[in-house]
C-alpha cells in the first residue's frame, strides 16, 4: 500500500499528541490534588465528610485518567495492527492481480 508511511506517521503523531495531553492532564491532576490537600489541612471548618468526599473525588479522577490512558494504548495497538495487516493484505492482492 502506497500510503503505509503516511498512515504510520499520522498514527505516531496522533499517539504522541495524546500521550503528551495525557501527561499534561496527569500533572494538572497532581497539582490539583496537592492544592486540595493543602486546602483541607488549612481549613478546619470543612467537616470530615467533606474532606472524605474531596479525597474520593481526587481518587476517582486519577482512576479515570488511568482508564483513558489504558483505552488509548489499546486503541493505538489495534490501529497499528490494522495498518500493518491491511498493508500486507493489500500488497499481496495488488501483486496477485498484476501477475494474472
Amino acid at each position: 500500500m502506497l500510503n503505509q508511511p503516511l498512515n504510520k506517521q499520522m498514527t505516531e503523531f496522533t499517539r504522541t499528541t495524546m500521550d503528551n495531553t495525557s501527561k499534561a492532564l496527569a500533572a494538572l491532576q497532581e497539582q490539583t490534588e496537592k492544592m486540595t490537600d493543602m486546602l483541607i489541612d488549612m481549613s478546619p471548618w470543612i467537616p470530615e465528610e467533606g474532606k472524605k468526599t474531596l479525597k474520593e473525588w481526587d481518587k476517582t479522577y486519577r482512576k479515570g485518567l488511568e482508564d483513558i490512558a489504558a483505552a488509548m494504548n489499546e486503541s493505538y495497538k489495534k490501529v497499528e495492527g490494522l495498518f500493518a495487516g491491511s498493508c500486507e493484505t493489500l500488497q499481496g492482492d495488488m501483486f496477485t492481480s498484476t501477475s494474472k
